[in-house]
């Protein structure tokens, strides 16, 4: 099973997701997670990394923890909004800091969603499917 999107000329594109955190733990379950769900996924362990990654592979989504060296997730979502380019990137923030400050402060510079951990990947997949419009699953099937 693939997530793809249907583009002009009726082909179909894999959805790519960057999971930033530094947290193996979190990063191999939902890189696994991700994957079984048909996502192509790639990985950055703090905040200059994510913004490397963001800018070669123009991921569909980034979830993005909070708390990472170099940058903070706070930072890295401040400098995606910054960009024209990178506006449609939908940003999920992750963080055990949950709170109203801090989840206020991640929507404010930009963040889709703020889910506090530990948190369902069950339920993270469904929300990461309902924002990224993949319902109809590898063409509906």
């Amino acid at each position: 099973m693939t997530v793809s999107a249907l583009v002009p000329g009726g082909t179909h594109v894999t959805k790519r997701i960057l999971i930033a955190d530094d947290e193996p733990n979190i990063v191999t379950a939902l890189e696994f997670l991700l994957q079984r769900n048909g996502y192509e996924v790639l990985l950055a362990r703090d905040g200059e990394t994510t913004l490397q990654q963001v800018e070669l592979h123009r991921p569909d989504l980034v979830l993005l923890d909070v708390m990472m060296s170099v940058k903070s997730g706070y930072e890295v979502c401040q400098r995606m909004r910054e960009r024209a380019e990178w506006q449609h990137i939908k940003i999920i923030m992750l963080s055990a800091k949950g709170r109203e400050a801090e989840v206020n402060k991640g929507l404010s510079l930009g963040a889709d969603l703020y889910v506090t951990k530990p948190f369902s990947t069950k339920e993270l997949v469904a929300k990461i499917d309902e924002l990224l419009g993949s319902a109809a699953k590898a063409g509906g099937a």
